[in-house]
Parts: structure tokens; sequence; C-alpha cells
């Protein structure tokens, strides 16, 4: 016998001793039955009146599902209304027509004993026929072995009555036991592990007793059992016997379904029994599963299980490079690093190391400058976006420095770096993600708000539109989020997902009262309570864990459909929920909200990306000022060349003229380096622009002027006079090219 043959066999007996010691009494009958409130292993009961067995498809048993079948499918409240008689193995059977006589229906109404002595007796009337007693005072016969019947057994020797024993006939005449075991059990919630290997049978009772300890997931015992008779199928005598990929190929379809994840999870739980969890255990694998790893929890999970998320370091093919990115990312994953950007720098790490295979280097110290610009190179011109490409560098690069601060190798080469000139900048935002007023009417309408076929979905599109937090963010939002201050005003306290602290933003009371709503509606589902806002509706026994991102995606993609919201042109919008927060932002900017104020309402680190909507609104602003005609003191239409070498040039200087040099009735078309020379005199500056918007208060000043004309002239005042006869041709000028073009419009 090989060495590893013996420690294999040393470990599995330490296995099977834990799993002596762990596995509670309850949970080690060959027999599970959960109680019929059990909130885990749930157990729905047949739709239909006084039928005990549990349901399997439709809300029906199996039998009823195949009743229902056969009368053609009905609709089901018709079908509930007459669903027939008890099905198969819930009716009591037929007994012997003679009073007294407990032995089953043979024919004609009479049991076997019976029946025999009135063929005897010549057939005669049986309603004349005076049968006999077979069974003498005081010496009833014994009852058939199953509980719910409670016909006589025909011979001293069976143990079943007739049509019992005839069914164990046709059974094969197995051990009458277990075929009343089988027989009793049809129908009920159970869960059968009978004929397994001792420690697979142990290995699915700790199992099962982990998911009940867990209080989460939901588990049917109609699922469990699927997944019983897989692991029955496999062949082999622990769970430890295949890999978890293998389990995932076991299956059937080939698909992950809900009986192969259950035997991972229990997979999981014994090998974490038999090896414990933590970085001792977990770091030499090549495959991390990181909610065994204490923690790396942010306060947005710490309250909400862990998720399955996996480091797949087995994808880097070169074992010195693969040690060191273990020791990177343990470091990095311990002093606080995300997830996501775990993710990100194994991925930087991959793709080295894929690079280095391609060009046959296979040693740390052969990395230097020279091979990192082919890097570059290489990763140019591979597929993805910038943020992809910059991540791979700028990962790659933190991976170096960590190897020079802890001395984990003194063989990388000083030259082995990137500067901050080695990556290309990222591409200017030219299309804004901010969604059309038009469409948003449609989404923010109350009659498509009432469609909404699930509450959670509605509050959370609520939450985004009015809130501008990202999706990550209100999913993970906690039960009591609601904060008021000194003035009692409501405030929203969320976790930005993205910056990973805590953060606050203010709500209004009609928003405030369908949360309090909601909190409701989550009680009365869960009454002990539950830590999240959102939880998931279903396989959700604690109410802890919550609705994920991809299942409100699909709710929403259902809710337009359903709405039938269309953009301008016609066509089906198609949204993602980041697109509310571009929108909030942008509406709050073009109410004037100052910047400072929206960057604290985004919780943005920097203005930077705060301004990007500001910039984006000021392209908006310019559009329409653009659209408007501008005439000068003479009469003639004034345009901006957009598209011209001096557009933006053009734009700014009149964007700053309309911020802070507006005039009552226009705009001053000044340089900004200039002093006026014409002060109080704009209606004869040759800078001075005005717009269809000023025409009232053009007219006016026109009268105002001709009056003081008339009363210079009467004055005697010659020269006011023809300084305001200039300021008047201008305005009769202004004022009829402006309202030749309204005319135009109006035609129009």
């Amino acid at each position: 016998m090989t060495i590893n043959a013996l420690r294999a066999g040393h470990d599995r007996a330490v296995l099977l001793e834990k799993l002596l010691a762990a596995v509670r009494t309850e949970f080690r009958a060959e027999i599970y039955r959960p109680a019929p409130d059990d909130p885990v292993f749930v157990a729905p009961a047949c739709s239909v009146a006084d039928c005990d067995r549990i349901a399997a498809q439709r809300g029906l048993c199996n039998g009823h599902v195949i009743r229902w079948r056969l009368h053609g499918r009905p609709v089901m409240a018709d079908f509930l209304a007459d669903p027939g008689p008890p099905v198969r193995g819930r009716e009591a059977l037929t007994v012997c027509r003679v009073d007294g006589c407990r032995y089953g229906n043979f024919g004609k109404g009479w049991c076997g004993k019976h029946y025999d002595r009135w063929v005897r007796a010549g057939r005669p009337d049986p309603s004349s026929w005076d049968a006999p007693k077979l069974v003498a005072s005081g010496g009833t016969p014994a009852e058939c072995r199953l509980s719910f019947c409670s016909l006589w057994t025909e011979n001293p020797g069976r143990i079943f009555c007739h049509s019992h024993h005839e069914r164990w006939t046709n059974a094969g005449r197995r051990d009458p036991e277990r075929f009343a075991t089988d027989c009793e059990l049809i129908g009920s919630p159970h869960i059968d592990l009978r004929d397994l290997p001792r420690q697979l049978m142990l290995e699915l009772q700790y199992g099962l007793q982990c998911r009940a300890d867990a209080h989460r997931r939901t588990t049917p015992p109609r699922t469990a059992m699927q997944a019983i008779r897989l692991a029955r199928a496999a062949g082999v005598s622990s769970l430890l016997d295949l890999a978890e990929e293998q389990w995932r190929q076991s299956a059937a379809s080939g698909r992950v379904r809900e009986p192969v994840l259950f035997l991972i999870e229990v997979r999981d739980a014994v090998e974490v029994l038999r090896d414990g969890a933590g970085w001792e255990s977990e770091f030499p694998r090549d495959l991390w599963r990181l909610e065994r790893l204490p923690g790396i929890t942010t306060p947005a999970t710490a309250t909400a299980p862990r998720p399955r998320v996996r480091l797949h370091f087995d994808r880097i093919c070169q074992p010195w490079l693969r040690d060191l990115a273990k020791r990177w990312l343990r470091l990095r994953l311990t002093s606080g690093l995300s997830i996501t950007a775990s993710h990100t720098g194994l991925d930087a790490l991959v793709c080295f190391g894929a690079f280095l295979a391609h060009i046959g280097v296979d040693q740390l110290a052969a990395v230097d400058r020279p091979l990192l610009e082919r890097h570059l190179a290489h990763v140019a011109s591979g597929p993805g976006g910038h943020g992809l490409k910059k991540g791979r560098i700028s990962n790659l690069n933190l991976f170096f420095q960590a190897i020079r601060q802890n001395r984990w190798d003194d063989s990388l080469p000083g030259t082995a770096a990137f500067y901050p000139g080695d990556i290309p900048p990222a591409p200017a935002a030219t299309v804004s993600r901010r969604l059309a007023e038009h469409v948003m009417a449609q989404v923010e309408s109350e009659e498509n708000l009432n469609r909404w076929d699930n509450p959670s979905g509605c509050l959370i599109t609520l939450i985004l539109i009015r809130g501008g937090l990202r999706i990550s963010s209100v999913l993970c939002l906690a039960f009591d989020c609601l904060l008021h201050d000194g003035q009692g005003a409501p405030y929203l306290r969320y976790f930005n997902t993205k910056m990973q602290r805590e953060a606050a933003v203010p709500i209004d009371e009609e928003l405030e009262q369908a949360i309090r709503d909601h909190q409701q509606r989550v009680l009365q589902r869960w009454p002990e309570g539950t830590c999240v806002l959102f939880p998931r509706p279903h396989a959700n026994a604690s109410g802890r864990l919550r609705i994920s991102d991809s299942s409100y995606r699909q709710m929403l993609r259902r809710w337009l459909a359903t709405c039938d919201i269309r953009d301008e042109h016609g066509r089906p919008v198609r949204l993602t929920p980041h697109q509310w927060r571009h929108t909030f932002a942008c509406r709050l900017i073009n109410r004037d909200v100052p910047q400072e104020v929206v960057r604290v309402l985004l919780d943005h680190e920097s203005s930077r990306m705060t301004a990007h909507y500001a910039r984006i609104t000021d392209q908006t602003v310019r559009r329409r000022w653009e659209a408007a005609m501008k005439v000068n003191i003479k009469g003639e239409r004034v345009a901006l060349d957009a598209d011209g070498p001096l557009g933006q040039a053009q734009w700014a200087k009149t964007r700053y003229g309309i911020a802070t040099q507006t005039l009552p009735n226009g705009y001053c078309g000044l340089p900004v380096q200039k002093s006026c020379p014409h002060a109080n005199a704009c209606l004869t500056c040759p800078v001075f622009l005005t717009g269809p918007e000023f025409l009232p208060e053009l007219k006016e000043q026109h009268t105002r002027t001709l009056t003081l004309i008339d009363n210079a002239t009467g004055c005697g005042h010659t020269r006011v006079a023809e300084m305001n006869q200039q300021v008047a041709d201008n305005l009769d000028r202004m004022i009829s090219e402006l309202e030749t073009d309204e005319e135009a419009a109006d035609a129009g």
C-alpha cells in the first residue's frame, strides 16, 4: 500500500470520527422527517382540500397532477372545485358488506371468506342471505401492518390485509417492514437516506444539519431527495471522492441546478469539518473560496451571508508567478481590499502569465523594462475597453511594488516598472447617459408605477430615481435605513459600495412613507425580523438573503415591456439602473443646484465626476441658446459656428457674458479681457446682442425713448435728442427683425 493510500485512509477515518461527533441525534435517522412548520425544509401541501400529500408541480401532489392532465389541463380553479375522489393510497379500502366483518373486499361486496361461503350456498339473494360469523367473540384477527389501514389480515401468518398483501406480492415480496415504511412515506415530507454507504450517509446528515442551523436557504425535501439520488448514482462512498467541478458535470443536464448546488454546499461543509477554515487551510489551494476566509467582509455584507466567491489561481500556468500572486492577494485582502478589486488584480496576473507563456519567459529575473514595453503593446492590442486595460497595467505595477517592498523575490530587475505616461488617457465622454425627460415622464407615471408586479421592484426604482444611488447600494440597504435630523426631515442611510463608507441622502416624505409601508410588508412575511430592506422572496427562510442585481434587472426588463415605454423615435427603451443616477445629477444641475451640493448628494470623492454632469448640462444649454435667433443693434442676425475652429472659444466668451454681464434686454458680447467704452449705452454698443425672449423689454424701452426724444426736443436739448434718436433707430431695427421672425415661426 502506497503512502498516499495510507494517508487517504487516515484522513477518511479522521473525518468519520469528526462526523460521528458532529451530527446530532435528530439528524442521525435514516429517514429524516421535518416538522410540518419547518422553515428550511419547507414542504407545501397539495392545493386540493383534504389532501395530505405534499405539492410537487403547479401546487398539486403527483397524484392530482396526473389527474389534472388526464382531465385535459382545465383551469386550476375549476379543477380544485371538483378534484374527484381521493388519490390512490389516501382512501379507505372497501370492507366486507357483512356487519362486524373487517376483512377486505374480494368480490360482490364480500370478503374472500364470505364470498366462498356465499358461492357454496348457491349464490342466494345477498339481501336475504344470513351470512355466518367468521370470528368468535373475543378472537378478533390482527389488523393490517400499515398505520392508515384498519382491515384484518386474512391468515395468521400475514401482516397485511388482502389488498395490501397483493400489492406487497406485486412489489416482489421484499422486506415487509420496508414495504410498510415506503407505503407510509408516499406523499409525506421526508428525506430518505437508506441504502447509502455509512460515511456518505453521515456527510449528508451533517449537510442537512448545517442547512437547518444556518436558517437561510429553503430546501424542499423533494430537492434534497434529488441530490441524494444523484449522489447514489455517482457510486461514491464520500462526497469528497469527486471535486466540485466533477459534481457540476455529473448533473444530467450539465447545468448548475439546485440539487447539484446542495451537494456542493454539503461537500464544502464536510471539507471544512475535516480541514478547518481560515488562511492556513485555504492559502495552499489553487482555488480560494473567500467565504471561508474571515475578516474580508464589508459593512454592507457583514450582516448577510457571505457570497460563494472563488479566486482561480490555476489560471496562472507558472508556479513561481502563482505563488507570488497568492502572497500579494492575501496581503491585499487582509488589508481591506474589496472582492471586486481582488478579481481585477488576479485578472492582471493571469493576463501577464499568458503573455510570458506566449513569449517563452519562465523566470522573474527576465521581467525588465523592454519586456514590459512588449506587454504594454500586447494589452493595448487585446480586446476590452480602457478600464480593463488600465486595470491590468496598474495592478501589475502594484504587484511589482509589493515584491520589492516585502522582499519576496530579489531577482526582480529594478527596471521592471510602469510609469504614468504608459497608460493612454481615458477617452472623453461625449454622450450623455442621462435619460430624456420624454422617457422619464413615462417611467415616473403613476399608472406605470402601479404596473409593477413586485412591490420591492417598484420601491427600488423610486429610490434610484429620487435618491441617485447606485443599484448596489440600494440592494444593500439595511432594514432600519431611515434617519431624521433635528427638524424631523427624513434621510436615507446607505452604504456607498464603491467608496466603502456610510452615507446619507435626503428624501421626501412620500418616499419615506413608501419605505415604511414596505417595511410592514417585510415584517408580515418574516415576523421575526430581517436585517435587509429587500429580502429575496423565494428560498429565503431567514429573510437575510438580498434580492440580487440580476433579479432586479430581469424585473425591470419585464416592467419596461409591460408598460411599453418608448423613446422619442418610437423605439422600445432599454435602460440600465445607473442611468437614473446620471439623470438625477443632471436634473440637479439644471435646477441651478451648486455643484458642491450635488457632489455631496452623490457622495463623490471629488468634484471631477460631478463636473462631468455639469459639462453635459452646459452643452445642453449651448444647444438651446444657439437654436434661438440673436440680433445685434443693426438688426443683423448673429450665429455661432459650433463646429468651426473657434466654436468652443466663441461659446466660452458668450457663456461668460451671459453669466456675468446679462443685461435687462439682452447680452453683452464684449470679450472678457476688454473694458466697456459704452457705459450705460448698450443699445449703441456694436457688441450688444439680444433675442426674442427680450422683445417685451425692447418695446417698452422704445416707448420710453420716443417720449424722452419728444421732451428733449420741446425743451431745446438737441444733443440729448440726437443721442436717443440713435437708440430709437436701433430699437426699431431689432424689434422689426425679431417680430418678423416670430411671425414666420407662427406661420410655420
